[in-house]
């Protein structure tokens, strides 16, 4: 999930990066995960029952235009997010560590969301299992696939 967040912040600082140690980045791990706990238990039960898990899905959407006004200024902000340091740059990278993963999350959940209400109950596992395996295809084919590319 914070894959682009990890390796920025573990580059140097004449690279752009942050110059972060991996206990720095374990952290700020650390941080995003407990947020993360927050969001899910707390959260995002309301939102979803307020706006349903298609609209949820469509607002995290990495793709979607509504997404654009969030991914963008994140994006952009590295630059500058670099130039701080000390107490303040911790604040802002893990901030910018937890929108991410809360938006990431948030796909997940509505997506497995959709799948249970569309079979039927007894065919639920059956179709969990289904999509768990096609998953672990892809995340195994996947990066072979784009490597040989």
């Amino acid at each position: 999930i914070l894959v682009d967040i990890s390796l920025w912040a573990e580059s140097p600082r004449k690279l752009g990066g942050l110059g972060y140690t991996t206990g720095d980045d374990g952290e700020v791990l650390a941080i995003t995960g407990f947020g993360l706990l927050v969001f899910q238990l707390l959260l995002y039960p309301c939102v979803e029952r307020i706006l349903g898990p298609i609209t949820v899905s469509r607002i995290a959407g990495e793709k979607t235009q509504q997404t654009v006004i969030i991914f963008i200024p994140r994006l952009a902000s590295y630059p500058f997010i670099a130039m701080l340091s000390g107490l303040g740059l911790s604040v802002v990278i893990s901030v910018a560590s937890t929108i991410k993963s809360f938006l990431s999350v948030s796909i997940a959940t509505c997506l497995f969301i959709l799948q249970n209400n569309a079979v039927d109950r007894n065919q639920r596992g059956a179709a969990n299992g289904i999509a768990m395996t096609a998953v672990s295809l892809f995340k195994a084919v996947g990066p072979a696939g784009g490597g040989s590319l």
